[in-house]
């Protein structure tokens, strides 16, 4: 019997086990390897995704799977989130490893950190208990401080992981003491059981109220929303490019699932407190982001202030308080990590030793430089403006008529907007690429594998901007499936 209860909460958990064992097994293997064998220990992460990929597909059930005394679930939305996070992880690693190579950082500490964050993402995704979230949180957390450092004599990139790092305790702090709020006033760390507890509150409960607000205050760090977003552009510029590249893209997919389990699962029954909180950071984070992008130099920090509007636009979703504006919410994040992937990524590309291609002005004249790579980064570009017929327009149109269909219009009319004004700066990186004269004659030769990758990523771009559906579709039935 003991066995049998054993097995039935380790099914659930063997993606993580599985990735837990093959970076604990990396981790070991390159003590030993010299340099020329270091190409075993990009190769064994790979291989170490792909095998928990296989094994999420292999596991998946229809019914959402409880494990670990209720503090763990395995469900449709956990298992989707699960497997674009180890495409947008193998796509990290494929576009970073001649650049971390070419820098003194293509040894295995590298590989490992990248996998126990991922490890770390995926029980974010899969929490259903506070204790869980928290565990996952700190386990990516931690992981991310030691990338953003990895380059221990670049004393940028020391600077910003000391601000990260200290930010990012206190907001961990902010979201610990909600927590302990929420605990005080239901009764539960379960998220399930809060959920349940809630309508036996007072309404007012002002320990329960204090709670919300300190967990708000936390999620809004993780996902980068004004006012907790101080820290987004000084990580960006300050981390080595393909460390931003990482921090930029895959962990947006588990800020997700995590208000998703927190607001949705077990915060829902208090919407109409946590509504306004969240459509005073969309309003601020469109505006902030938007306007302050337009003065940037740096195209990372540019990206930086980027991402701070997305993270606005995504929040649309969730403030709607519905199935249609969850599922837009997650067909918006999963095409921001598709876009944020092939716009650092080129960054990556234009990048070589010596060199960092972090200037608006180095991307001047890419056109007479490399054709193809111009229209893949103009694609990008367009995609994140919101212009037809890329995805980027889908995925903008879906969280407006979610924001809209909630009753929220003048917020929606405001949202376009600043999508307006944030058009400039995109537009203006197509400008320079293809009416400038190159300031850098320097061939580009990236590595096969790269370039196929990066290609295959910008005419995702425009593929799922013809046919949106399918994507929609997926993001609607795992919401769907989840609430």
């Amino acid at each position: 019997m003991i066995m049998n209860l054993a097995m039935t909460d380790l099914l659930p958990v063997l993606p993580e086990i599985f990735l837990l064992g093959m970076a604990c097994f990396i981790l070991i293997l390159d003590l030993f390897l010299a340099d020329d064998l270091r190409w075993l220990t990009f190769g064994l992460s790979l291989v170490a995704l792909a095998g928990a990929a296989a094994i999420t597909l292999g596991t998946h059930t229809a019914l959402p799977t409880l494990s670990f005394s209720n503090t763990f679930v395995d469900d449709a939305l956990s298992d989707t989130l699960k497997l674009m996070l180890y495409a947008a992880v193998a796509v990290v690693l494929i576009y970073s490893r001649d650049y971390v190579k070419q820098r003194g950082m293509y040894r295995g500490e590298f590989y490992v950190l990248v996998l126990f964050a991922t490890l770390g993402m995926m029980i974010m995704i899969s929490a259903s208990h506070f204790l869980t979230l928290y565990l996952g949180l700190e386990l990516l957390s931690l992981c991310l401080y030691a990338l953003v450092a990895l380059q221990r004599d670049n004393a940028v990139a020391t600077e910003a992981a000391m601000k990260y790092f200290v930010l990012g305790a206190l907001a961990s702090g902010l979201l610990l003491y909600g927590m302990s709020m929420i605990y005080g006033a239901t009764g539960s760390l379960e998220l399930s059981r809060i959920a349940a507890a809630l309508p036996n509150v007072a309404q007012h409960d002002t320990v329960l109220v204090f709670g919300l607000v300190f967990v708000v205050a936390g999620l809004a760090f993780k996902l980068g929303a004004v006012p907790f977003h101080m820290w987004i552009p000084d990580v960006y510029q300050g981390a080595p490019t393909a460390i931003t590249l990482f921090v930029g893209s895959a962990p947006k997919l588990a800020a997700f699932a995590f208000v998703m389990r927190l607001l949705i699962d077990g915060l829902g029954g208090l919407v109409a407190d946590w509504q306004p909180m969240l459509v005073l950071m969309a309003i601020l984070s469109m505006a902030l982001g938007n306007i302050t992008a337009i003065a940037q130099t740096n195209i990372k920090r540019m990206l930086a202030y980027s991402t701070i509007s997305h993270m606005g636009f995504l929040l649309l979703g969730f403030l709607s308080g519905s199935e249609t504006g969850y599922s837009a919410a997650m067909f918006y994040v999963v095409v921001y990590v598709l876009m944020s992937l092939g716009g650092f990524g080129m960054v990556v590309l234009l990048s070589r030793q010596g060199f960092e291609a972090e200037q608006l002005e180095d991307f001047k004249g890419l056109n007479q430089r490399s054709p193809w790579h111009a229209f893949l980064m103009l694609l990008l570009m367009f995609s994140m403006a919101g212009v037809p017929p890329t995805v980027g327009f889908y995925a903008k149109l879906s969280v407006l008529q979610a924001a809209l269909n909630a009753g929220f219009l003048w917020l929606t009319v405001f949202a376009v907007l600043m999508s307006v004004i944030g058009a400039y700066y995109y537009l203006r990186v197509v400008k320079l690429m293809y009416f400038d004269e190159p300031a850098d004659a320097a061939a580009i030769r990236p590595g096969a594998d790269m370039n196929v990758v990066l290609s295959v990523n910008g005419l995702a771009v425009l593929a799922l901007g013809l046919m949106p559906q399918p994507l929609m579709a997926l993001c609607a039935s795992a919401i769907r499936q989840m609430l």
